[in-house]
């Protein structure tokens, strides 16, 4: 469906070539997925649609993200800056792959390695926890964890749970914002071991947020 609220096309300020740039991030953690130019056809086009269309400097064409790769977004939020000549498209990525290399953002390089780009910290939590399951270090209190399985896993939750009650009939924020981050943390293990993506828990929070 189209994003909401609608654009007005007459406020966007183009460039002498008539095109404005439009960065597009995955609308549930915040990761940077491309950039890309629009004019206003390919921006009326995009709000009729619901999915992203852009402008090709190269080929003088239109073109609709994913038509070819099956790579489609879904946008869910279309803002413009304060001056009006810069795009911020919020966007569900089908198939997780933004990038003609197949990587799921364009900005997946750092010092000509590839690297995953930075999202929210939870997610940049949870990428070094599935790490930690799939790449096992013995000196790792999280492979701990997972040796232990649900007993040790559950049994952490339960805890910290605990202590966040305990910090909020204290009225501490200091112990209160530490114990819900080991809580968070404990939650994201419980997540990788099951292996059940941090996004689907996004996903659920986005619908009851609807």
């Amino acid at each position: 469906m189209p994003p909401e609220p609608v654009i007005p096309l007459d406020q966007i300020q183009y460039d002498h070539q008539g095109l404005v740039p439009a960065i597009v991030q995955n609308y549930l953690d915040g990761t940077v997925l491309m950039m890309a130019w629009m004019n206003r056809e390919s921006l009326q086009k995009t709000l009729e649609t619901g999915q992203t269309w852009f402008w090709s400097r190269s080929r003088s064409s239109l073109w609709h993200k994913g038509a070819t790769s099956g790579h489609t977004q879904n946008v869910r939020s279309l803002r413009y800056d304060c001056d009006g000549d810069a795009l911020l498209i919020g966007v569900e990525q089908v198939g997780d792959v933004a990038c003609h290399t197949g990587e799921p953002s364009c900005f997946h390089r750092v010092d000509g390695k590839i690297a995953p780009p930075p999202a929210d910290t939870l997610s940049q939590v949870f990428s070094v926890i599935c790490d930690r399951r799939d790449k096992p270090t013995a000196e790792s209190y999280t492979q701990k964890l997972f040796n232990g399985g649900d007993n040790a896993i559950l049994k952490k939750i339960g805890e910290e749970a605990a202590e966040v009650v305990m910090a909020c009939k204290d009225d501490d924020p200091e112990a209160i914002a530490g114990e819900i981050a080991d809580l968070f943390y404990h939650s994201l293990v419980a997540l990788a071991h099951h292996r059940v993506n941090l996004q689907a828990v996004y996903r659920k929070l986005q619908e009851r947020r609807r």
